[in-house]
């Protein structure tokens, strides 16, 4: 596991609406184009909680002061090292929203982000989280940009 990556993402809600960033800005990014929550990789030592914490404070400006761990997913591609997603929710944080170096933050209804540029497997999640799911392990397998395979809690899930 030693090529692994360990990361957090935070959906940070607030009046019916997700904190979605739409990422346009980085370089040689796999998720260019696409919209997402805030988030990133852990630094040496840190919880997940520490990470989603520190990444929303960095890509937003906003302080999270009680995320919610919902579920780990195992993200599996042909195009990069195995990813190990640690999931939070949140609705109480404080602070100014600024922009961000990764892509434009925009407020979204909760019923309007499945319309958007996502990863096919972020649609299992969102709809877990939308149906306020106990906490789960879904595993999504891709071939490019394409969701060959999602496994939730062991389970296979039809495409």
């Amino acid at each position: 596991m030693n090529d692994a990556i360990l990361s957090s993402l935070v959906y940070i809600e607030r009046d019916g609406k997700y904190l979605m960033l739409h990422r346009t800005k980085k370089e040689n990014d796999i998720n260019a184009g696409k919209w997402i929550g805030v988030g990133g990789k852990f630094e040496r030592g840190e919880s997940p909680e520490e990470c989603a914490i520190r990444e929303a404070g960095e890509e937003t400006g906003l302080t999270l002061h009680s995320p919610v761990f919902r579920g780990i997913v195992t993200f599996l591609c042909d195009r990069c090292p195995p990813e190990y997603m640690h999931l939070f929710t949140c609705t109480d944080f404080s602070g100014t929203l600024r922009d961000c170096d990764e892509g434009e933050l925009a407020w979204v209804e909760k019923s309007r982000v499945p319309c958007l540029p996502l990863w096919e497997g972020d649609r299992i999640f969102l709809s877990l989280l939308a149906h306020d799911a106990p906490f789960f392990s879904l595993k999504l397998v891709y071939l490019g940009d394409t969701l060959t395979r999602a496994t939730l809690d062991g389970r296979e899930l039809p495409l």
